[in-house]
């Protein structure tokens, strides 16, 4: 199996608001860059969608290191989501789970891997953070410019 490093983040101007996803992908000697982003969402919701669409861009099962700086994906992947997919996608308060159609997506997605995932601390000087920040901002400088 493969070994790839990927460190994902969002950016939202505004939350609601624009918003932008950034992938950095590193397997040996290769590297690969992902953004994207849309006009009307979430932080929340973008930080899914990078950690979706970073696995999605894998072509086979890999061995994944993810680096995420979002303790809302992280607890929600490693400590939530069992519960969640148990109790028909309802929080234990029998309220649906937000941005569920993300979840369920980014669940489908870890299944197919074996990953470690790491958290890092945003806008500290973590090089993997930083261009997936940069990267984030691109999907949201993509997205304001087919707004104007």
């Amino acid at each position: 199996m493969s070994s790839v490093e990927i460190w994902t983040d969002g950016a939202c101007k505004g939350n609601p608001g624009v918003g932008g996803w950034g992938v950095w992908l590193h397997s040996g000697e290769h590297r690969k860059e992902l953004f994207g982003g849309e006009a009307d969402t979430t932080n929340n919701r973008m930080e899914l969608t990078a950690v979706i669409e970073g696995l999605r861009a894998l072509t086979k099962p890999c061995t994944v290191t993810l680096h995420v700086d979002s303790t809302y994906v992280m607890n929600g992947i490693t400590k939530w989501v069992a519960g969640w997919k148990r109790n028909g996608w309802r929080t234990s308060a029998k309220a649906p789970v937000k941005n569920a159609d993300l979840w369920r997506a980014l669940d489908d997605e870890v299944a197919r891997h074996q990953i470690t995932w790491k958290w890092v601390k945003g806008h500290s000087g973590d090089p993997g953070n930083e261009r997936a920040d940069e990267l984030a901002n691109r999907g949201v400088e993509q997205v304001r410019a087919t707004l104007r």
